[in-house]
């Protein structure tokens, strides 16, 4: 792992099972598949584990070291983190699939900018883009923030080069924000 490379919460462990170190992984990414054996992850105490066993149905997992369940124990409530290096090399995106950190940070525009991405927020079974409104909009009394669901009625299409998404009507929802 490149420690220059930002990191990402990929997942954080909880209790123990069994006798022999297992520990329940709570995933917090759409990637499970990046959980495998000989896969490493840095912890929120800043060392690195190494996954020796996962299993994806029980969402269990054991790491190299960590045999017995007194040693495992050390481990729970630890968060998993990973590059984004990594994660693209170990997540495969389907076309026009991208990562939250590729969207975060990026200007919506339509018909002129109307703001950056600050974050992603999960409800239900979609994701919405919480915008923080250009300055110029914040003037004419529109809201600080606004959220835009990321569906295709809105979304038209991203440019992860120069980190712009084209939208449609999201104008709309802002005006009735």
């Amino acid at each position: 792992m490149n420690d220059n490379d930002e990191l990402i919460q990929v997942a954080k462990i909880g209790r123990l099972v069994g006798l022999k170190g297992e520990l329940k992984l709570n995933i917090h990414c759409d990637f499970p598949e990046q959980f495998h054996p000989r896969a490493s992850f840095l912890t929120s105490k800043n060392f690195k584990l190494t996954i020796s066993s996962f299993s994806p149905v029980k969402k269990t997992v054991s790491f190299e070291g960590y045999t017995s369940r007194e040693d495992a124990a050390r481990l729970v409530n630890l968060n998993l983190f990973t590059t984004k290096e990594d994660t693209f090399s170990e997540c495969n995106l389907k076309d026009g699939e991208f990562f939250w950190f590729e969207v975060i940070g990026a200007t919506l525009e339509e018909d002129g900018i109307l703001g950056v991405v600050q974050e992603i927020e999960r409800i239900g079974s979609n994701d919405y883009l919480i915008v923080k409104t250009a300055e110029d909009l914040v003037e004419k009394e529109l809201p600080k923030l606004f959220y835009v669901p990321y569906i295709d009625r809105y979304i038209l299409d991203f440019d992860r080069d120069k980190k712009i998404i084209y939208s449609k009507d999201a104008l709309g929802i802002l005006e009735n924000s």
